[in-house]
């Protein structure tokens, strides 16, 4: 319940990031994207659902080797619109069957001609309306992911593999990212889910997907990686072929995909896999890997022949951003590195376990990386394993030595120090000992969860009689992304009287093993700052300004101000820099564009500095996603770029398409001789609306629309 203090912070958040960098539009957004990858040298279409979509023209891919332009569109769409679709698809069979005959003859002998063939623009338009018309739900189950846009993907045969984050453009902005993986493997994709319809209270089973038999089984060669989506009631079964003692790696991804899913609870898909023999007998079953949602099974295989693995939501739900992909075969998988960490400019001996890792190499941070996050992978044979994170700092480091369970045996360390250990074997715990003086203030953090160690930490400080001088369990960092669970623990205390002092570390639930790693940091205070700006996108209207996001975490009892500014703005775009007090958690950073339109987007980068100890430092923002978990907590889930665009407002949805003229003046013949008038007046201009934005969807003929404005115009 940590969360709630935040609250007001997120709530702010909230308006803020709802409003954009424009003020009173409706935020371009995705909330799926189907499939959420492919593989490396292959072309492919990728559906994505969200919502203020209109005018898409753009998609955006981080990284090289990936191109992608969008395909067709499909906004969301009501029941007047379907009526107008299903007339129009309705006339264009008939004309298709009859036709203009040809004269015959009745002689003996002599054979009817058959009618010309329709033209293909006829047939196109034909598949089109039938296309739309499949895809029309009425009461879609999400409404902020039922407007669908379908993008052709190509990937270079040599395209680092990886995840990467893919957007779309809009002339009214930039959507929010989503992960898009480049892989190394074949792929198979099951067909995209239609929109998933809203599940009537007592009535949910007509919500349920009615999948075609041949559809609820499929079959693979392994190696590869299995793409879907799964509706509600719904279980995926996958048939593969094995042999005796393989160690096949079964890796799904789909929390890690979307995050947080909009309007659901719990807030992510919750996948679970089985393995089962070709009786159907369950062999192995996971529902996580470690602490992470998303499971991981290692199978060693028993003997040749047929197996059967499957994947369902823990709860049975479902919808069409239900996305996964799962990685199975003999693939290399790390499941732990140690240590955690390093110091910079040092060199680094890192140990690597998991599965399938003889004669890998593990991928080790270059020679000059400074402070931060890494992330590593091991190789083998050209293949790149799943990534892990180590982190550098620049602090001395240290090797926890056992025994040194008790304060008797603690381990004496030298402020500052980071020490790398694990708590080996269930109930195992770390005590260490440091010399301190009164009035000292010494901090001991923990980091563990954030570095994808299985370690739910609690930290407890005691003097030489034993006496408790501090204790922590959870420590909430705002900084964690999408980790819900704030394991990791962190104290800072003053010392009340010389002497040595223990620092217990133990695990919450007496765990252990080879994976509980940490990295504890004891140290005098080190006061710093870090930054997060949201939304990770916006729009602004020529020669206007809107306002930016942007959060400080304050480190160690840093509580000086913190002057806000764009570093390096591009042409055209302006901020007058904003001091956030120790008083505000948050601060608006408006943003003025100097111009009127743009073709491209543009990044933008928020730095923030400040006097430390006399010293001025800067740190960069992290352009970041504000995103609701559950309908409670929020989370700053963190983007690869900040991207700016300038609206423009005067656009077409579509190429704009005139109606040719012969055909506008039979339009104006028919006003008089149309059949009474079926709106009102006040119907009328919302008549025109739609019938425009289905003829430039080129889903109407010239003679139809034409015939439909003449009503129209009758009527007024």
């Amino acid at each position: 319940m940590n969360h709630l203090r935040w609250l007001p912070i997120w709530g702010l958040a909230g308006v803020l990031a709802g409003a954009s960098l424009a003020c009173g539009q409706t935020k371009p957004y995705i909330g799926f994207a189907y499939p959420a990858g492919g593989q490396q040298g292959t072309t492919f279409r990728v559906k994505l659902g969200g919502q203020g979509l209109d005018g898409v023209d753009q998609v955006l891919v981080t990284g090289a080797g990936v191109s992608a332009k969008v395909a067709e569109y499909y906004r969301k769409i009501g029941p007047q619109d379907t009526s107008l679709l299903r007339e129009q698809l309705n006339e264009l069979k008939r004309a298709s069957r009859t036709g203009p005959r040809a004269k015959w003859s009745s002689k003996p002998g002599k054979a009817r001609p058959k009618a010309p063939p329709p033209d293909p623009a006829t047939l196109k338009m034909i598949e089109n309306l039938e296309k739309r018309l499949a895809a029309y739900v009425n009461r879609p189950a999400c409404v902020s992911i039922a407007s669908l846009a379908f993008v052709e993907v190509t990937i270079a045969p040599h395209a680092e593999p990886g995840p990467r984050e893919l957007r779309l453009a809009t002339p009214r902005g930039v959507t929010n990212p989503l992960v898009f993986h480049v892989g190394q493997l074949p792929e198979f994709s099951r067909k995209p889910m239609r929109t998933s319809d809203f599940q009537v209270l007592g009535k949910e089973e007509l919500a349920l997907r009615k999948r075609p038999a041949e559809e609820v089984e499929q079959r693979l060669v392994l190696p590869c990686i299995a793409n879907g989506q799964l509706a509600p009631g719904e279980v995926n079964w996958y048939r593969f072929e094995a042999r005796r003692g393989q160690r096949l790696v079964i890796s799904v991804a789909a929390r890690q995909l979307v995050p947080f899913l909009a309007d659901a609870v719990p807030g992510w898909f919750q996948p679970v896999v089985r393995v089962c023999d070709a009786r159907g007998q369950e062999l192995a079953y996971s529902d996580d890997f470690h602490f992470k949602p998303d499971p991981t099974l290692l199978f060693e295989v028993p003997r040749d022949g047929e197996y059967l693995f499957s994947i369902t939501d823990a709860l049975y739900r479902g919808r069409e951003d239900f996305v996964y992909r799962v990685t199975v075969g003999e693939v290399p998988l790390v499941t732990s590195v140690f240590p955690l960490g390093g110091q910079v400019g040092k060199p680094r001996q890192i140990e690597m376990k998991g599965w399938n890792l003889e004669l890998a190499d593990l991928m080790l941070p270059p020679a000059d990386a400074g402070p931060g996050v890494q992330m590593l992978a091991a190789t083998k044979d050209g293949f790149v394993s799943n990534h892990v994170p180590f982190t550098l700092d620049a602090l001395p480091e240290a090797l926890d030595r056992e025994p040194n369970n008790t304060a008797s045996d603690a381990q004496p360390v030298r402020l500052p120090v980071i020490v790398n250990g694990r708590l080996g074997r269930a109930g195992d715990q770390d005590v260490f000992r440091v010399e301190g003086r009164a009035g000292d203030t010494i901090v001991a953090e923990v980091m563990a969860r954030r570095l994808d160690s299985p370690l739910d930490s609690m930290l407890k400080i005691t003097d030489s009689a034993g006496k408790l001088v501090a204790f922590n369990d959870d420590h909430e960092d705002a900084a964690a992304g999408i980790n819900t669970h704030h394991a990791d623990s962190y104290v800072m205390v003053q010392l009340p009287a010389d002497g040595p002092y223990f620092v217990h570390l133990t695990d919450a639930a007496r765990q252990g093993g080879e994976a509980y790693g940490y990295r504890l940091r004891l140290s005098p205070p080190r006061p710093d700052f870090a930054l997060r700006v949201a939304p990770s996108s916006g729009a602004l209207r020529g020669r206007s300004t809107g306002p930016l996001s942007v959060y400080a975490l304050r480190k160690d009892g840093f509580t000086g101000d913190i002057r806000l500014s764009l570093k390096d703005p591009p042409a055209g775009f302006f901020a007058a820099p904003v001091v956030l007090t120790a008083k505000e958690p948050v601060a608006r950073l408006a943003v003025r564009a100097t111009v009127t339109e743009m073709k491209q987007p543009v990044k933008l980068f928020v730095q923030g500095r400040a006097t430390i100890q006399g010293r001025e430092i800067a740190r960069q923002a992290v352009p970041s996603e504000d995103r609701m978990q559950a309908f409670l907590w929020r989370h700053l889930v963190p983007a690869e770029d900040l991207l700016a665009w300038v609206d423009r407002p005067a656009y077409q949805a579509q190429p704009k398409r005139l109606l040719p003229p012969a055909v506008a003046e039979a339009a104006k013949t028919a006003r008089t001789t149309t059949e009474a008038p079926k709106f009102t007046q006040k119907q009328v201009a919302g008549r025109l609306r739609q019938l425009k934005g289905l003829y430039e969807e080129w889903l109407l003929t010239d003679e139809f629309y034409a015939r439909k404005l003449a009503e129209c115009e009758a009527v007024q």
